[in-house]
């Protein structure tokens, strides 16, 4: 299962917020496709499967995966920076072996 970060956490509970969809979760998935075979898919989702991993963050951060997901998602950690070099949401994968440029996909 992937794991959040403290920023990655009060990021995305600010987003949830701003769209006042505290009920939902934070789906992280793993799709065929990309520059390097798979890429990393999230979004907010209410639907939850019987068969989903579901894990809580900080205060109320769920986060949902599918099975399939969550053995290429093992050991995964989800960052959030800020930051003149650097802004936005990155996956580190230890299960990654190759990642493409854009950092969006990987094998």
């Amino acid at each position: 299962m992937i794991t959040l970060t403290d920023s990655a956490t009060v990021k995305v509970k600010e987003l949830l917020e701003a769209e006042g969809a505290n009920e939902l979760a934070l789906r992280v998935a793993v799709r065929p496709g990309g520059c390097s075979g798979f890429s990393y898919e999230m979004f907010f989702d209410g639907d939850v499967a019987s068969d989903d991993i579901e894990a809580t963050f900080g205060e109320a951060v769920r986060v949902i995966v599918d099975p399939a997901s969550a053995q290429l998602l093992e050991g995964a950690t989800l960052d959030y920076k800020d930051g003149l070099n650097q802004a936005g949401f990155n996956i580190t994968n230890p299960n990654a072996t190759r990642t493409c440029g854009c950092g969006q996909s990987f094998s």
